[in-house]
């Protein structure tokens, strides 16, 4: 059979043919055969993804109604097939948007958006649609109730590949429990090989999202997680694109389009933290790209054999003696009322003092004379800029550099000023005249200018280059030019500018994070950091990291790193996380946990969480399984992370000091009793009483009662070196009096005397109060820990 190829090889037109068999093809026929980016590579972890996307979006549309989220996902064992089925409470979808949400790719509300947010490109719900009709041939059922109406919307759609536009078999009105909400079906080839990644997706969910309810049913299981607060995710607020963050593309499409005609009215109106200051900053730095500085140089004062007054009046001619005269004076005085000159302030001294004289005398100072006389004293200024140049790049280099050297760079770099009137420069070329200069000079002197020298000597003549005054062009124009938009773009990056502001994110917050840990794990210790908000990429990000710890955490083999991102937790891809990584970097030994070799994930019974929320969250791949490898994330990571973990420490080693200190009393209540009972057998005498002596042995703290008649008495001891704050609560069945400094509540026919005294170390308080002889009081001691605590009462 002849080939394709040898086909079209075989004639003339080769080109038209090929023309012939290319077209355009839409983003949802791409992905159909390209499904795996989405996350839908197996039937098993395609139905994670799908239960992912439907739950991400039910929890974005209840929080941005102000509703607490109840979430239902179901799943159907059919045989070759299994339905998927999720619910919520949300606030409804309307008739119009509902096809288009579930049926047509990279179609939503939040990809322009600059705010936290599970989902942005609009990809997700109906990628999974995709993937059901790719796999089952069946379109999704959709019903959905707006507070607003009385029936809910039933749809059954499905993806035109071809346009990426949605295809309804059915849509109709119908009758639904839920007083408003949206429930998708979908039926999908796939397996539940990844039931464990399914659980530890709805179980994190649920840690970092407390405020939510989700229910889980599946063919082998049912799991419901009960919301830990009533608290919504604080409402964020969309942000203007930071400075720092914007590309060179996107910066000349702002600037097409923009309203504004100045480039600083376009960098207040178009970026965030730009006011009138920074957007003047940024101003003078594209000035200095765009135009260059103007070099100064010192006025002739410092040089006898130079007059600008004189040089001024020999470019003056037939304007009278007196007039001329008065002409060059003015010019002189006002240059040399500075230090340094640049060419445009020659400009300006000259226009000003020729309209004065222009007016004085009624001479006309026209524009030949003007330029004449422009150039004159700017000839007189600049005749000894080597000697200049000189002081300055002796100033810029070391001693060692003998005067013959610097003399002989001073002379190369004076030359490169001989062309342009003005000694325009930018930044880069004031580089390049000190490299060649550099060069040269150690090929013909035999001298050494390395780059710090040679920065030096950039950065010593830069800094007295002076500012031009012109007006930068008008945005529309920058935008029309790449070069200049580029200049532009480096100005605005080398300005510093205030990071963005954070009202755009919604972090869980440090309680919530516990509270989130708390509801699925019955652990002994909790502690969470939240890092205040840093930047990448123009973007503003916050990390929290919370740490469980003990009870009934699984202790056998390694801790669970817990990852998320924008309150969605990442089940797959691990191993290419940078969350991952930073936790196997931090050497856990130094809080107390087993970490074999010295790095990777420790062991032992310990829960390692890391939320990252961001504007835009740097993932590795449209699946938004991992987050790359970004330093400035990194950083943040991993300090959250040893925020919580000095906690942990602190845990460990108090927990390893109360361990410790049981043991000697164990053994101290093994010895001391038999030392008593033979003491009080040499002696002849009644039994000992051990149990104070066993407290202040141990730097206890001791709660001892006494009665005398109707007075009751409770003495605390302290015999620890810091001050006790106990909370006492004495329990009586019968009405006390004479209550000193107590807090009395009477319940059921039972009395509760609260004291909350603060002993100080080594002193004792007594509470005391009257009761009746007949009356059996009771203690109750709390806020000492029992290791450190004796009741003898």
């Amino acid at each position: 059979m002849t080939s394709y190829q040898s086909r079209l090889g075989s004639g003339d037109g080769i080109a038209e043919e090929l023309a012939e068999g290319q077209r355009a093809i839409s983003i949802a026929e791409f992905f159909e055969k390209n499904k795996h980016m989405l996350g839908f590579d197996s039937g098993a972890r395609g139905l994670v993804t799908a239960v992912k996307e439907a739950v991400d979006n039910s929890l974005d549309a209840c929080e941005e109604a102000g509703i607490l989220p109840d979430i239902y996902v179901e799943l159907q064992d059919e045989g070759d097939y299994y339905r998927l089925i999720v619910e919520d409470n949300g606030p409804g979808i309307t008739k119009e948007q509902i096809p288009k949400i579930f049926g047509k790719l990279l179609y939503g509300s939040r990809f322009h958006k600059r705010e936290q947010a599970r989902g942005q490109q609009g990809i997700g719900i109906s990628a999974a649609v995709l993937y059901s009709q790719l796999t089952s041939g069946k379109p999704a059922k959709v019903t959905s109730r707006t507070q607003s109406r009385d029936e809910a919307q039933y749809f059954e759609v499905i993806v035109d590949t071809e346009e990426n536009e949605p295809e309804i078999s059915v849509e109709e009105t119908t009758t639904w429990e839920r007083p408003h909400g949206t429930r998708i079906e979908l039926e999908m080839e796939a397996n539940m090989r990844a039931r464990q990644q399914l659980h530890d997706y709805i179980t994190h969910t649920a840690v970092v999202n407390p405020h939510a309810r989700i229910e889980l049913k599946e063919p082998k299981a049912e799991f419901k997680y009960e919301r830990a607060t009533d608290q919504l995710p604080a409402e964020t607020e969309e942000i203007r694109p930071h400075p720092h963050g914007v590309e060179l593309g996107t910066l000349i499409k702002m600037g097409e389009e923009t309203d504004s005609y100045s480039i600083s009215g376009f960098v207040q109106e178009e970026f965030t933290r730009v006011g009138q200051k920074t957007a003047d900053a940024i101003i003078d730095s594209f000035r200095d790209r765009h135009f260059g500085r103007e070099m100064t140089w010192q006025t002739p004062q410092a040089h006898e054999d130079v007059a600008i007054e004189e040089t001024v009046t020999e470019a003056v001619v037939n304007k009278g003696q007196e007039a001329t005269a008065d002409f060059a004076d003015g010019v002189a005085d006002t240059l040399t009322s500075h230090d340094r000159v640049a060419h445009h302030q020659v400009l300006e001294a000259v226009e000003a003092v020729g309209d004065e004289v222009q007016a004085e005398y009624g001479t006309t100072f026209g524009s030949t004379v003007r330029e004449n006389a422009v150039e004159a004293a700017w000839g007189a200024i600049t005749a000894t800029r080597e000697s200049d140049i000189y002081a300055l790049v002796d100033e810029a280099t070391t001693t060692r550099k003998d005067d013959a050297v610097v003399e002989a760079i001073t002379e190369r770099l004076a030359a490169k000023f001989e062309q342009g009137e003005r000694h325009r420069v930018t930044r880069d070329d004031l580089r390049s005249f000190v490299d060649r200069a550099a060069d040269m000079t150690e090929e013909r002197d035999d001298a050494t200018f390395g780059d710090t020298a040679r920065e030096n000597i950039v950065d010593a003549l830069w800094e007295t280059a002076a500012l031009v005054p012109d007006d930068p062009p008008k945005i529309h124009d920058v935008a029309a030019e790449r070069d200049t938009a580029s200049e532009l773009l480096d100005a605005m990056r080398a300005v510093d500018i205030m990071s963005p502001p954070t009202g755009c994110l919604a972090p869980i917050t440090e309680d919530l994070v516990e509270k989130g840990l708390g509801k699925e794990y019955d652990a002994d210790f909790f502690a969470a950091a939240t890092r205040d908000a840093s930047v990448h990429g123009g973007d503003p990000f916050i990390v929290e990291a919370g740490i469980a710890y003990g009870g009934d955490v699984e202790s056998d083999g390694s801790a669970e790193v817990l990852r998320f991102a924008n309150r969605v937790p990442l089940v797959y891809q691990r191993g290419a996380c940078a969350t991952t990584d930073v936790v196997k970097n931090i050497n856990w030994r130094n809080y107390g946990l087993d970490q074999p070799g010295g790095s990777g994930v420790p062991n032992g019974p310990a829960v390692i969480m890391v939320h990252v929320a961001s504007t835009n969250v740097p993932f590795t791949s449209e699946s938004k399984d991992a987050i790359a490898n970004v330093p400035e994330i990194e950083d943040e990571i991993e300090l959250a992370i040893r925020e919580a973990a000095r906690e942990l420490k602190s845990f460990l080693n108090k927990r390893r000091s109360m361990r410790q200190r049981r043991e000697k009393q164990n053994k101290l209540a093994t010895i001391l009793p038999e030392m008593a009972q033979k003491l009080s057998g040499v002696t002849e005498r009644e039994d000992l009483e051990i149990d104070n002596t066993m407290a202040r042995i141990m730097n206890d703290v001791l709660v001892a009662r006494e009665r005398d008649g109707e007075t009751v008495r409770l003495v605390v001891e302290n015999n620890d070196d810091t001050n006790a704050d106990p909370e006492i609560t004495e329990i009586v069945d019968a009405e006390p009096a004479e209550v000193n400094g107590a807090n009395v509540v009477e319940m059921d026919g039972e009395w509760f005397l609260k004291w909350s005294p603060t002993v100080s170390a080594g002193e004792q308080a007594t509470l005391e109060y009257t009761l009746a002889t007949d009356a059996d009081p009771e203690v109750a001691v709390d806020g000492i820990e029992d290791e450190k605590l004796t009741v003898d009462a």
